[in-house]
């Protein structure tokens, strides 16, 4: 599958998550006989806001470079090209002369070496940038998946809680200093 159809896959798949999970915390039951629930449902949906905002901005910085990387390498095709093009205009130029001509030759291919050179640093360059920023990418949804999945742990910890039964409170055997 192609990278970027995967991200994009990623992406929709963790603000589903991030959807479901807040539609968990708001119909989650509050505890008996208090107004909260094992899980804040404040500091639960700011999170979820903030790596919701986190993803998006992730996303477009991301797309941003790659629209970038493709910039810089089709500018350095095309100075590579006008480089490559100047150089023949040059060697037909002065082709009559046999030693011209072979000095010219040389400049040309010495022209067209260091172009592509050039060309292929340019690339490594952008490609280094684009992994860097991909690699950013990467930790940042990771960040918010490990956060979404610690959400659900505590949300499916509150439900063992509710199991609990007054039978069950009462079986609970306490120290003699505090059982009166």
């Amino acid at each position: 599958m192609p990278k970027e159809v995967a991200g994009e896959r990623d992406n929709v798949d963790v603000h589903a998550k991030l959807a479901e999970l807040r539609q968990v915390v708001e119909k989650a039951r509050s505890m008996p006989m208090s107004a909260s629930a094992v899980v804040n449902r404040g500091e639960v949906l700011d999170l979820i806001d903030e790596l919701a905002t986190a993803v998006d901005s992730a996303s477009q910085e991301s797309h941003r470079v790659v629209v970038e990387r493709e910039s810089v390498v089709d500018e350095g095709r095309r100075e590579a090209e006008r480089i490559v093009a100047d150089a023949r205009d040059e060697r037909a130029r002065i082709i009559s002369d046999t030693d011209v001509y072979r000095v010219a030759k040389r400049q040309a291919d010495e022209i067209v070496r260091q172009a592509r050179i050039e060309a292929e640093e340019m690339r490594k360059e952008t490609d280094d940038y684009v992994d860097a920023k991909l690699a950013n990418f990467e930790i940042t949804l990771e960040r918010t998946t490990e956060a979404v999945k610690r959400g659900r742990e505590r949300l499916a910890g509150r439900s063992a809680f509710a199991d609990l039964t007054s039978d069950a409170v009462d079986e609970i055997k306490l120290p003699e200093h505090l059982d009166s």
